[in-house]
């Protein structure tokens, strides 16, 4: 017992360099840093919770690889901590709009269906940025992903008139689409109902 808590105040330890690291003056360092701190909170959440608020102020550095790994971050935190990493939502907006890279709008966006799944109004908050998100990638490389997070989405907590609109917003991919588009489209709407 007394080996197990010495390994889990080791790793603490260990997570809190890498956080600090977080705003260090060296991007390099800073996005292998994020990426490690992404790997440890999907594979052991408790780790990362103590760090929330350092990680979001993460998410204001330069670099994309930081801010999209530290929103994967986060997004592995929110079943158990929505309420704690609900002040990522306006970065996670922000991010959902980045003009210069797909992989910080994919965070940003999986980090909403996540954030949105947890409860009805959540759901509710979110759905216009994900309907606009849905127009504006429509197509896009990170589509399909996309398209996986708003399954997760609508399994989740979502409400009926959310669910309604994201169905209707996806009808004609679901009638009309082809390959992934029509086959997740259909997917979604099925857990839609």
């Amino acid at each position: 017992m007394a080996n197990s808590a010495n390994d889990q105040e080791a790793r603490l330890a260990q997570m809190r360099i890498f956080v600090e690291e977080l705003a260090g003056s060296s991007r390099r360092r800073r996005q292998e840093v994020a990426h490690k701190i992404a790997t440890v909170a999907h594979a052991d959440a408790s780790m990362v919770t103590p760090f929330v608020g350092s990680l979001m102020d993460a998410l204001e550095r330069p670099e994309a690889q930081t801010r999209w790994e530290v929103l994967d971050a986060l997004t592995a935190l929110v079943d158990e901590h929505a309420d704690e990493v609900a002040p990522a939502f306006e970065a996670a907006e922000t991010a959902l709009f980045d003009e210069d890279s797909a992989p910080v709008r994919l965070a940003g966006f999986v980090f909403l269906c996540r954030f949105g799944a947890t409860s009805e109004e959540r759901s509710d908050q979110v759905w216009p940025l994900l309907d606009e998100a849905i127009q504006c990638y429509h197509g896009d490389p990170e589509y399909r992903d996309m398209l996986v997070a708003l399954l997760t989405f609508v399994q989740g907590a979502a409400s009926a008139a959310t669910k309604a609109a994201l169905a209707g917003r996806l009808k004609f991919d679901a009638e009309n689409g082809a390959s992934y588009v029509k086959s997740f489209s259909a997917q979604i709407i099925q857990a839609c109902e």
